[in-house]
Parts: structure tokens; C-alpha cells; sequence
């Protein structure tokens, strides 16, 4: 079946890509697209041309699966080139989504007719890499240095509509006439014999200090990344180099990262979130429920930016709580977070209104009576939850989805307090709700398989990353987040301060360090929790959080009341170091009889990030995760585990699991029995194997 196609209308070739479900560019694809600009060239019938695809987007760049491949000819540049160089006017059609080598292939032709709502972009730096096909070159030579600096480096896809009159497309047609529009274009190029317009020959022109300014801004976003750096360096360079020695330089430097580790990390994260979505076998068969209605209980941060989640949708929802006072500072936030984006440019005051208007908000349990599923999102407390389901369960119609946004509470138990624990699931949403990508999805003992492809699929319509785990205290992300902390604890114990290992923490690439977010998060707020699950994370005879217990005793709870591991005022937002700590650590260290010793960096990282490793080793034994790529997927999506390490499981694979289980065998020796390593790790080192080869 041929992957490119040609049809005359005409004088025009009209050559249509159809490789799907995404159009991209593989080997087959380049040689067909080839060969089909030569016949059409050499066709005396042919005056013009239009490139266009089939399917629902233009192309979706390279086809990621040949990446570390060696490549086949021809090369992506090379068929570009050769389409630029075209002799008569070729104009790209293009809808949908043209991105990566898609935007490639349209800047390499002479001109562009988009339908409107086509997404725009070169997001190769989220795979670690920079375009590889004169992207760097091309663009800056169509919309100016500052723009393409910008549009490269950040990544992201971009609605045609907000590029308008950067000159990227050269017009914005309805959908439905965008072929047509552009056959007639091509056609009044070529009756009008207009030279090609070639964007290589063209001037790429910036201001410096814009440049220079916007490097500056972006400092702490590329910090630890390779790819952005890069790709600004190469844009910088199309203002003053040759196009041809541009696109050399370009390439060279594509096929470095290519290969690097940092590109090979993040390729394994690409794969891995889309392989989240893939169920096990008993629950692969199941149809999700459909979910038209929304419910939330509870008014909070947390409960307002699920709430959003839906309304963005177009998902009515009724929030409840349980005063007109929390309703009303709900509804504030909301509209708050709305009234930012709009004056951002990213969200229109039409679309702010329609969303404002699927909000409905009640007192009582009653108003939940319509919704597809229901979702609690109140403080952690068990008692209180299992008398919110038991109201959700009353009033809910059936076949309703009951959801738990707990981030720690025993699901299973939740469940009890209803008739129906078959439709009883955990939505663990992460804060700012409306704004984190991931959806920790919690399958119970007795949920049905229904319910939980309903979350799964819920989770991808809301634009989610959703990862199915089972239950166990604090599920995947925050068991492993407390098996971290509590390492970090202990150092401050044994000779270092909070400031040094979070700066070790930080230079490893993680966005904040351990004490940075427990005065973030409060400090209250993991007393709280070690209180309520003694027997979990305070086992008698166990070293526990003391330093951080006494700090919270004492009234000291991180940023919310101006100190905590920190102190914080107006001149000092991201904290000083605070004299009250280092006291309360010495008077910890003298009661338990410990003396202090230095530690370097390396032995930090690991201290914290080998126990991580091996408690999501026992995360995988116990089947509370499916995948070690789905535990990947929870550390950097939601606790910024850096996507340039590949996550903790993926990270451990790269460094050798060797390693880590020595590290682990001598901190269970030093530690005791909070370190002691997870059988699945000695088993894999003992059979030579990693993490990416268990198959469970």
C-alpha cells in the first residue's frame, strides 16, 4: 500500500501523504514524497503543487520509532531540501496538527495554507532533541529570531489563529474548503509565474538583548536540560551563518543529543505515558461508563481545580460544601484562576464565561443526584470520609462512579461505608489540580472493571496522564515520596543541614529539595499524617521524623507562617537558612547519642534516591504498580523527578541495579530496617536483568 499518493486537479499535483494514525515521516514516506516531487516536476502538465495528508492532521513529525536507529535513506533534510529547490510552486495544505518534522516539511515548502484550529510546533526539546530538518534555520527566517527562540525552545503546539500575521502561514482558511483554497492558490502562483519563495533564502533577523533577555527568563525552566540550550544557540546562530552551514551545524548537533542520554531518557518517557492507558488483560475487554456530570465535594484548592478539569471540557459540575462561605472563597478561586489566564492571553472571556456557567454549587447532598460520577476531595481524615460516602452513596444515582481524591486513606476501607464498593475508585488528582498532568488512579479490592476504565478514560478526556495503581498506604507516588523524606531526615541527623541537602537534591535535578517542599506543603500537614498512620510510618522500635515532629510541635509550619526548615519575608521568598533547626537538631543528635559526619553531595543523592528506587521495588512486587514505566510516569509527571533522568526506575537501569543494591545493603546495615533492599531488586541483579525487564 503506497504511503504517498498524487491526483491532478488540473495543472496543480495535489500529493497526499497517508501513512497513518499520524502521518509521520518515516523511511517509506520520504522516498515516496520523494519520487512524487520529481514526477511532478518533470510532469510538462504539472505548473504546481500542494502538499497535503489524509487522516486528521497534517503530520505529526519523524516516526519516533526509527530514532537510534541507523537511519535510511534519503534523510528528512535531504527530501526537504529537495522540495524547497522545487522548480514551480509547491504549497503545503496543511490542518490539524503539523508538528516536529510536519512543521519541518511545511517551512520547506514555498507557501502555507492552514485550516482553522491547526496546532503548530516543533516540540522536538520534550524528546531531548532540536529539530533536525532545518527548523532551526527555517523558522527564524519566517517569523524572526525572538518568535522561533521562543516556539523552539518551549515546545509547545500552538493554535494557528494566535500566529496569525507572523507571517508562518500565509493564510487561515474554514476546514472544509482548506484543499480547494489551497489548489487555488497554488494555481494563481503559477498563472502569475511567481518564483518560488525558498524561507532558506531569506534573512533571519532578532534583537540581541530580546534574545539575550528571554535566555535569562528561561534559566531555572532549562536548568539540567540540554536540549533548549541548544536549540537557542542554533537560532542565535541563523541570524549571522550561511543557511547551508546553519543547517550542517543543526544536524550535527541533532544527531549528538540523538544519542545521548538525556534524549534516550526522555524517548523512554514518551512511550512510557502513552503506555499507561494500556490495561491489564482481565480489565482490557470492559467499556467505560459515560460521564456527562460532574459532582465535587468539597470547595478547596484541591476541590476547585478538579472542578475546573471539567468545566474546561465542558463537563457540568456541582460543587459542594458544606457553608455558603466555603462556596463562595471556591467560586473566587476559580474565577481567580480563570481571570489569570484570560489576562495571559491563553483564555477568552467568551470561553471564561461558558465555563463559569457549567458551575452549579450547593449545600446539600441532594444536588449530586444527576452525576456521572462523584468526587470527594476533602481533608484526610477516615472518619469524615466513610460519613461523605456514605451521603454519596444515598443520593447517588446508580451506576454513578464514587471517587476518593485521597492521596494516602485505605480505598478499600472508604468503600465499606457504601452498598456499592464495586463503584467505589480512587481519582488522586495532584495539586494545582487544574494544572498537574497526573491522575493516580486507584483500582480497589471490589471495584468493577467498568469503573475503573471509566477513570482511566475520564482521566485521558480531561488532558491527564492517568496511571492505574492498587492500594496500599500512599499508593505509588507518595509511599515512595515518604521511603525518600524520611531518608532526608535522617541526614540532618547524622551532620548535614536542611540547605545542604537540598541543594543536593536540586543540582540532581529535582525542582525543589526535600525541606524546600515540606515548608511549601506545610509541615503540619506530614505530622498530621505520620499522627493518623502511626503504624505504617512510626513502627515502635524505628527511627522516625523526630527533627520535623518537634518543628511542627513548636508551631513552625514552613511558608504558610513565615518559618519552618526556612525563614521567609519579603526579601527572602525562597528562605533563609533558620538558627531554630540547627539548634533542634543538635539537641536531637545529643539525645540519641549520634555524632555528625560530612557528607558529599553524591552520597546525599543517594541516600535519598536509592531508598525511592527500592521502594518502588516493592511497590512492583506487591502489584501495586503494573509497570516500572508506569512508576516512571508518577515521579516526573507529579513530583518533578527530572524527564532527563527517565525517572527513579528508569534511572537505576542506567546507573546498574548493582549499584543500587549494594548502596541499599549498606544502608540497611547502617539505617536498619527501613533500608532493607526489596527481594526483586537482589533478584534482578542476581539474573542480570533491570527494572524495563520485568514483565511481573
Amino acid at each position: 500500500m503506497a504511503n504517498v499518493d498524487t491526483r491532478l486537479e488540473g495543472d496543480v499535483a495535489v500529493v497526499t501523504v497517508d501513512n497513518p494514525p499520524v502521518n509521520g515521516l518515516g523511511q517509506a514516506v520520504r522516498a515516496e514524497l520523494t519520487a512524487a516531487i520529481d514526477a511532478a516536476e518533470n510532469n510538462p502538465a504539472v505548473h504546481a503543487m500542494v502538499i497535503t495528508a489524509r487522516g486528521k492532521l497534517f503530520c505529526a513529525g519523524a516516526d519516533i520509532r526509527e530514532f537510534g536507529a541507523a537511519p535510511q535513506p534519503p534523510s528528512l533534510p535531504s527530501v526537504l531540501d529537495r522540495i524547497e529547490s522545487c522548480r514551480k510552486p509547491v504549497v503545503a495544505a496543511i490542518f490539524g496538527v503539523a508538528a516536529g518534522g510536519g512543521l519541518e516539511l511545511a517551512l520547506a515548502c514555498h507557501w502555507r495554507i492552514a485550516a482553522a484550529g491547526t496546532r503548530l510546533g516543533l516540540p522536538e526539546v520534550t524528546l531531548g532533541i532540536v529539530p533536525g530538518a532545518g527548523g532551526t534555520q527555517r523558522l527564524p527566517r519566517v517569523v524572526g529570531a525572538e518568535l522561533a527562540m521562543e516556539m523552539i525552545t518551549q515546545g509547545d503546539l500552538r493554535v494557528v489563529e494566535t500566529l496569525e500575521g507572523a507571517g508562518i502561514v500565509d493564510a487561515i482558511v474554514a476546514p472544509e474548503t482548506m484543499l480547494e483554497a489551497a489548489i487555488a492558490f497554488a494555481r494563481e502562483k503559477a498563472d502569475a509565474k511567481c518564483a518560488p519563495r525558498r524561507n532558506s533564502d531569506r534573512p533571519a533577523l532578532g534583537d540581541r538583548t530580546a534574545l539575550q533577555q528571554f535566555r535569562e527568563k528561561q534559566k531555572s525552566r532549562w536548568r539540567g536540560f540540554d536540549a533548549p540550550v541548544v536549540a537557542a544557540d542554533l537560532v542565535e546562530a541563523s541570524m549571522t551563518l550561511p543557511v547551508d552551514e546553519g543547517m550542517k551545524i543543526e544536524r550535527a548537533a541533532y544527531l549528538r543529543l540523538l544519542a545521548s542520554d538525556q534524549a534516550k531518557a526522555m524517548r523512554h518517557i514518551f512511550f512510557a505515558e502513552r503506555e499507561t492507558t494500556r490495561l491489564p488483560v482481565e480489565l482490557s475487554t470492559a467499556r467505560p461508563l459515560l460521564v456527562e456530570r460532574a459532582a465535587v465535594i468539597g470547595a478547596g484548592t484541591m476541590g476547585g481545580g478538579i472542578a475546573m478539569n471539567f468545566l474546561n471540557i465542558g463537563r457540568p459540575v456541582v460543587l459542594l460544601d458544606t457553608t455558603q462561605e466555603a462556596l463562595d472563597r471556591g467560586i473566587g478561586i476559580i474565577r481567580k484562576n480563570y481571570e489569570r489566564s484570560v489576562s495571559s492571553g491563553k483564555l477568552s472571556r467568551q470561553d471564561r464565561d461558558k465555563r463559569m456557567a457549567l458551575l452549579a454549587t450547593s449545600l446539600s447532598y441532594e444536588a449530586l443526584s444527576e452525576a456521572d460520577i462523584i468526587i470527594e476531595a476533602i481533608f484526610e481524615d477516615m472518619s469524615v470520609k466513610k460519613k461523605v460516602f456514605a451521603e454519596m452513596d444515598r443520593v447517588a444515582k446508580p451506576g454513578a462512579i464514587l471517587a476518593t481524591n485521597t492521596s494516602t486513606l485505605d480505598v478499600d476501607e472508604i468503600a465499606t461505608a457504601t452498598t456499592r464498593p464495586e463503584s467505589v475508585v480512587g481519582t488522586h488528582f495532584f495539586s494545582p489540580a487544574n494544572i498537574m498532568k497526573l491522575m493516580e488512579n486507584v483500582r480497589g479490592a471490589k471495584s468493577s472493571p467498568e469503573a475503573v476504565s471509566t477513570i482511566m478514560q475520564l482521566g485521558k478526556d480531561l488532558g491527564k496522564v492517568p496511571v492505574l495503581v492498587g492500594v496500599c498506604f500512599g499508593f505509588v507516588g507518595n509511599r515512595m515520596l515518604y521511603a525518600y523524606t524520611r531518608q532526608a531526615n535522617f541526614l540532618i541527623e547524622e551532620g548535614c543541614t536542611p540547605e545542604q541537602v537540598d541543594s543536593a537534591i536540586t543540582d540532581f535535578g529535582m525542582p525543589m529539595g526535600p525541606f524546600q517542599m515540606s515548608d511549601l506543603t506545610g509541615i503540619d500537614v506530614g505530622y498530621a499524617i505520620r499522627k493518623a498512620n502511626k503504624v505504617t510510618m512510626m513502627p515502635k522500635g524505628m527511627r522516625g521524623f523526630t527533627v520535623a515532629d518537634r518543628l511542627a510541635e513548636s508551631g513552625r509550619l514552613g511558608q504558610k507562617g513565615g518559618i519552618g526548615w526556612y525563614i521567609y519575608d519579603e526579601q527572602r521568598r525562597q528562605g533563609a537558612p533558620n538558627p531554630e533547626v540547627a539548634e533542634i537538631i543538635r539537641h536531637v543528635m545529643a539525645e540519641s547519642g549520634r555524632t555528625a559526619r560530612s557528607y558529599i553531595d553524591r552520597e546525599i543523592v543517594e541516600r535519598c534516591m536509592f531508598p525511592l528506587v527500592n521502594e518502588g521495588a516493592k511497590i512492583l512486587s506487591e502489584g501495586i504498580a503494573t509497570r516500572a514505566s508506569d512508576i516512571d510516569v508518577i515521579w516526573t509527571t507529579g513530583y518533578g523527578f527530572p524527564k532527563y533522568r527517565g525517572g527513579p526506575m528508569f534511572w537505576a537501569d542506567q546507573i546498574g541495579l548493582d549499584l543500587v543494591l549494594d548502596g541499599m545493603r549498606r544502608l540497611h546495615r547502617e539505617v536498619g530496617e527501613w533500608c532493607r533492599p526489596s527481594p526483586l531488586l537482589e533478584t534482578l541483579v542476581k539474573d542480570n536483568r533491570k527494572f524495563s525487564d520485568w514483565a511481573g
